[in-house]
């Protein structure tokens, strides 16, 4: 008999906008997993904050006053120190990028046996493109590449798809003829075959999720359940929880020198709860809202809230993930050695959701 207890995350999301990646207003979109029973949360809301009046406890609304952030800076500090947490963030910009690589790119190089997710080379290629893309490529033609590439992964018209094609021909793409040649110089069958394929989108929810699982299975002795917002956007993380608890092959895969992704999943429920009646839940939406206003402060964004330099500081480095351009290439070489990646993708979309690469 097993008599290990079981663990329940509360999780809340931020930065969500769909398939629109490119969202002026919204740079980052992230989510935060927290261990804390409703009972503990209650406790430490009341101790740094004995005197709040609303009917819930909300990052945004409290960040607002510099003379809260003290109180917001010790909350942290108490929820990583003494809780299992987890925090993942990513620059969409950024992820819309890499989807660029892994559909506009990666497909002509997998028809000729070339294996680009291997070492992380589709990490790499991304944020070369992501930073020194403007320069080699011209600002303007890259964002209306990016643009109408977004459009094309949502339209998947024969119209969509040609203006994708010229979108590339108009940049200056023999600058990088490695990353864009594929669509300018053959406007490559089987590249935009992968952008028309049904249900494939620019949305990042399941990645979002993917990075928050693979903690809390190491982090969850063993059963865990997860409990989240009814909120409209986190029906999408809701739906994707339900169908990897329903998937109970056996099968893994390995990410990152850290990290990889087994199932059946520990995981064994999820479900919605209506935040103002659970603290714990409110405890996720201040872990998330705090991570994203860093991103936007660090990136010149944003300015007023909690100081980057007194938050980031407060994370173990298996607290806080995140998916941004690097250009230390050997590091990520070594770090993502060995993915599976490319064969976890092909498994999730036929699987899981249905779909074939």
């Amino acid at each position: 008999m097993n008599d290990v207890p079981v663990t329940c995350f509360r999780i809340d999301e931020s930065g969500y906008t769909g398939f629109d990646l490119l969202n002026a207003d919204q740079r980052f979109q992230g989510a935060s997993a927290v261990a804390i029973d409703d009972g503990e949360a209650a406790r430490l809301i009341k101790a740094h904050f004995p005197r709040l009046q609303a009917p819930e406890l909300k990052y945004r609304a409290l960040s607002r006053r510099p003379s809260n952030h003290p109180r917001l800076l010790g909350l942290m500090k108490d929820l990583l120190s003494d809780f299992d947490s987890v925090t993942y963030v990513a620059d969409k910009r950024f992820m819309l990028t890499l989807m660029f690589v892994e559909y506009a790119v990666e497909p002509y190089y997998y028809e000729r046996g070339f294996d680009l997710y291997e070492n992380g080379q589709n990490y790499a290629m991304a944020s070369m493109l992501h930073m020194a893309g403007p320069a080699l490529l011209g600002k303007t033609e890259l964002a209306a590449l990016m643009d109408t590439f977004q459009q094309a992964m949502k339209d998947k018209s024969p119209k969509s798809l040609q203006q994708l094609v010229e979108a590339a021909r108009a940049t200056n793409w023999g600058k990088i003829p490695e990353v864009l040649g594929p669509l300018a110089q053959y406007a490559d069958r089987d590249c935009l075959s992968a952008i028309a394929t049904p249900g494939v989108s620019t949305d990042i929810a399941l990645v979002v999720l993917i990075s928050l699982i693979t903690r809390m299975e190491v982090m969850a002795e063993g059963a865990y359940r997860v409990e989240h917002d009814q909120s409209k956007n986190l029906s999408a993380y809701h739906d994707i929880l339900q169908r990897y608890i329903n998937h109970d092959k056996e099968v893994e895969f390995r990410a990152t020198e850290i990290t990889s992704l087994r199932f059946p999943l520990k995981l064994e429920a999820v479900k919605q709860v209506e935040s103002k009646s659970s603290p714990a839940v409110q405890l996720a939406d201040v872990m998330i809202g705090a991570a994203i206003e860093a991103g936007n402060t660090l990136t010149g964004l944003r300015s007023g809230g909690l100081g980057p330099e007194d938050l980031m500081p407060l994370y173990r480095e298996d607290q806080f993930i995140h998916m941004l351009p690097s250009i230390d290439f050997e590091e990520q070489r070594r770090f993502r050695s060995g993915s599976q990646n490319s064969q976890a993708i092909d498994y999730l979309a036929a699987n899981i959701f249905g779909k074939e690469r």
